[in-house]
């Protein structure tokens, strides 16, 4: 068994359960209240289920939607902050085993900004993780700028969590089953980080550092197609948009426990790009972590996938 830093590993504060609880609404209760109490739990339960997938540590961060659900941007900034602080404490139990993401409050980008330094200088996090757009506000948006100038200048590393749409594709009308994590919440993700690259995000903050989990989105499969039709378009970037995706750009194997797919984004995104990850407790951690430790690798790929870039990337320790 590889020693694993795990990547997107969710947990639950307090004053934000109320904006999750509808989003298990359509689950049986028990589901829900097995999400709930492995969200919830910071001891042994989840001790255990990282110990039986060789997470040495997980980087922990807020179960969607947290407050990017949150009309009043005072109320969102002030709860944002009380969840990041509810989080150090819980670090600090177990600072060998556990790091984190701050949680942010988009709705207000200069306090979104300086609850990101916050975080990183006084609570010792590693990045950020925002979950999706905020009331149809993606991250591309020219009101957000003075966030990406202090993130920029932070080089801190931001993770899109995948959200609900604001109103669901046409396409999936009668099949719910595509319409969240199947299908939906990739094509919205993928969509999302699209945004950044085609807008001239990179060209606007160079040093902006993002993370995506279950691979890419499946954006690693599409990076010849991404250059052909920017160049059929006449889109004016100063890199073509595969580039900005290979330098601006990490994947997570969250959700993913599947050969092809990591090869894809080995292949395409190059092996410092790719990282562990398991999604607890939506999924597994021990299929998670059995998988990555007989998939198919040299020693060495799998040590770094694992645990190095991640150490490298965000400054982690194990």
């Amino acid at each position: 068994m590889v020693k694993k830093i795990a990547l997107e590993e969710h947990f639950l504060s307090p004053g934000l359960v109320d904006y999750w609880r509808p989003t298990m609404s359509e689950l049986p209760p028990v589901r829900a209240e097995y999400f709930f109490r492995n969200l919830t739990d910071f001891g042994e339960l989840r001790l255990q289920s990282m110990d039986r997938a060789g997470i040495a540590r997980a980087v922990l961060s807020i179960a969607g939607p947290g407050v990017q659900a949150e009309r009043d941007a005072a109320l969102a900034t002030r709860k944002a902050a009380e969840s990041n602080d509810f989080l150090a404490r819980e670090i600090e139990k177990r600072p060998d085993r556990y790091s984190g993401f701050a949680h942010l409050a988009m709705q207000d980008p200069k306090a979104a900004a300086d609850e990101l330094e916050r975080c990183l200088r006084d609570l010792k996090f590693c990045g950020a993780m925002i979950n999706g757009h905020t009331h149809g506000q993606y991250l591309d948006a020219a009101e957000l700028y003075p966030f990406w100038e202090r993130a920029d200048a932070l080089s801190a590393a931001i993770y899109i969590h995948p959200a609900d749409p604001v109103a669901q594709p046409s396409v999936l009308s009668g099949y719910k089953v595509l319409m969240r994590p199947m299908w939906g919440w990739g094509f919205e993700t993928g969509s999302h980080a699209l945004r950044l690259v085609v807008g001239g995000h990179f060209d606007r903050f160079p040093n902006s550092r993002l993370m995506l989990g279950h691979l890419g989105e499946t954006l690693p499969f599409l990076l010849w197609r991404f250059d052909s039709r920017a160049a059929f378009q006449g889109l004016k970037l100063k890199k073509l948009p595969s580039q900005y995706i290979r330098d601006n750009i990490a994947v997570t194997t969250s959700g993913m426990c599947s050969a092809e797919p990591l090869n894809c984004s080995l292949a395409a995104l190059g092996r410092a790009r790719v990282m562990f990850a398991a999604d607890h407790p939506f999924e597994s951690a021990q299929e998670a972590g059995e998988w990555f430790d007989h998939v198919p690798l040299a020693d060495d790929m799998r040590a770094d996938l694992a645990w190095r870039n991640a150490a490298s990337y965000l400054g982690l320790k194990i």
